[in-house]
This record gives C-alpha cells, structure tokens and sequence, in this order.
C-alpha cells in the first residue's frame, strides 16, 4: 500500500488559508466532467472521445447517463484527436479528453493539422497536465504543452484556478467556434473567487489589488500566489494577484498595466520556464518597453524530481512560503 500524498500546503499556509476563509472544492476535472454532463444531457451534439480515460478523466457518471455520446478509441490518441476533428466538422461539438503529456505531445502533428489548420471547432481536454502524475515520473509530466500549443496558429489555450473558473471554461469551451485547449490537474483546489466568473477569451481575473509587487499565475499554481500575498501582506507590502486562465490569447492590457503600477512581477506556473505563460508575459513587457524586476517560476530546464505534486512544488519554490521569499529578494533589488 503506497502512503498518502503529502499535504500541498504547511502548517502556516493552511493558517493562512482559514484566516482567508477560503472553501475548499473538489478537483477541477471533476467538475469539468459534472459540467459537462449536465450540457449533453440539453445538448445531443455534445459528443466525448476519450482514450481509455473515461475513469481517469472523471467521465463515469456521463458515459452511464449518455452511453450514445461518447466514444471510447482506446489508448491512441493520435486516433481519438482525428475522430474529435472529425465530428467537429461535422456539426457536433466533440470533447477529446487524454492525459495531456500523451495528448499534445504524440498527437501534435493531428492538433496542428487536423484541429487547427482544419479549423475544426473541436475541443481538447488534457487531464492530469503538468505534474499531477507525480512519482510516475518525467514520461508522464505535461511541462510543455504550453510552449508547444502557443507556437500554433488558432488555438486557445485554457487553464484554470478553481472549480469556478473550470466550470465558466468549460461552457466557453462548449459555445466556442475554433478550437480551445482545456488543462487540468487532479488535485483538490480552494474557492478564489467570491462569486462565479465570466471567462471571456484572453482576459485576466483580478484576485488582489496591490502595486508593489504582482503575481501573474495559471491553474494550480494560483492558490500559491493568493497566499504569498496575504503573507506579503502581513510585512506590509502589497501584492497584486492575477489569475490568467486564458494563456493563449493573453491579456496583455492586464499584463501591462501590473508591469507599469507595480515595482516587481512574478510569473507562476506548472510548466517548463521555457516557452509558456512566463515568457509570454515577458514578451508582451519587453514588446512595450517596460523594464523592471522580474521573474519567472515554473520547472527549470533538468531532469524534473520525482515525488507528489506536492513534493514537485515545494522543490521548486511554488508554494506560499518560496513566492513570499522570491517576492521580497525581488523588491529589495527593485
């Protein structure tokens, strides 16, 4: 029997999160799939491929309510992006879930082409992305499907914070008319925001206000930046903290805006720092002329650790007290 994950947050984050009052949700592939669920059921042309996945993408409930609205090809992705491009260009609205290092890394020729080129208004649901696998180790990690889909013409790319940014993601998704990238990971994830947000494509969500220095985060790694800034907060600096569910296309008003309001900026991500929203958001600073302190968290070109989620993100600084820390060596060289 293998022993339980560790905790993502330590003793003096979880003090941080109840001080925050913050409510703790399910996994956000959860909700993708509830979410999904009650669409089909208002809309026949909603169809699921998956591959092999229907246990690991939480497609349970959905295949026992609609057994003639998904579509099971096995393990072969490649197959299963071709037959979710295929019933997009032929009216329906597809689904094609798989675990996201298989499917945009061995089907990245059938994204391009098949899906993008096509302009097929399909929508592709990488599962367990960047390093929610934990101890299975390099194979199974999604640390570039960033760097990869943002180097390809029309597509979106979507990945969000808590359950309600996935579940204002996954209707966009299913209302879309070109092809959107949905990433999601499989831990447990805390409410960030008060009330459900509106996803529009390429905007930014405001968690916090503050112009000394900000946090620019996707996905799992928001909740981090949340509570370095309340920790932040606590020495009298004041972070701002942006939530970017939409990477590609980004918001880059928003973006700018915290590069010239604040004397610092940090991006934080569960990917490779090289070619995902860090550099994006460097881009779009330097583009426009901006110059300021600034720093990019995410795995670093090595052989990525083994371990938990948790252990992953400890080691690599995403965490309350590795963000706090970074922040105030930043700002004391701003």
């Amino acid at each position: 029997m293998s022993a339980p994950a560790p905790s993502m947050f330590t003793a003096e984050a979880q003090a941080m999160i109840a001080q925050l009052g913050l409510k703790k949700g399910r996994a956000n592939l959860e909700v993708f799939g509830d979410t999904l669920l009650e669409l089909a059921t208002a809309d026949r042309n909603i169809i699921v491929v998956t591959s092999d996945s229907r246990g690991s993408g939480k497609l349970g409930p959905y295949g026992q309510s609609l057994p003639k609205q998904i579509v099971e090809v096995g393990i072969a992705e490649q197959n299963l992006v071709g037959i979710t491009a295929g019933l997009a260009l032929s009216g329906k609205k597809s689904f094609g879930v798989s675990p996201g290092c298989f499917l945009t890394a061995r089907s990245l020729e059938q994204i391009k082409n098949d899906v993008c080129y096509s302009n097929a208004p399909a929508v592709l649901v990488g599962i367990s992305s960047g390093v929610s696998y934990g101890a299975l180790g390099s194979t199974h990690h999604s640390l570039h499907d960033f760097a990869v889909l943002r180097a390809i013409n029309n597509i979106t790319v979507v990945a969000p914070a808590d359950n309600l940014e996935t579940r204002a993601a996954v209707r966009y998704a299913a209302a879309a008319k070109r092809p959107v990238f949905l990433r999601f990971g499989k831990a447990a994830m805390y409410d960030l925001h008060a009330t459900d947000p509106v996803l529009n494509e390429g905007q930014a969500l405001t968690l916090r206000a503050g112009n000394d220095v900000a946090f620019l985060a996707s996905g799992e790694t928001v909740v981090h930046a949340l509570l370095a800034a309340e920790a932040l907060a606590a020495v009298g600096i004041n972070a701002r903290v942006l939530s970017l569910p939409t990477i590609k296309p980004l918001d880059t008003a928003a973006v700018l805006a915290a590069a010239r309001e604040c004397r610092a900026l940090i991006t934080v991500e569960e990917h490779s720092v090289h070619g995902g929203l860090g550099e994006a958001v460097a881009s779009a600073v330097l583009s426009a002329g901006v110059s300021l302190p600034f720093r990019i968290v995410g795995m670093p070109d090595e052989d990525t650790v083994t371990g938990a989620q948790a252990d992953i993100f400890g080691h690599y600084g995403i965490s309350m007290e590795g963000l706090r820390d970074l922040a105030l060596n930043l700002l004391a060289s701003a």
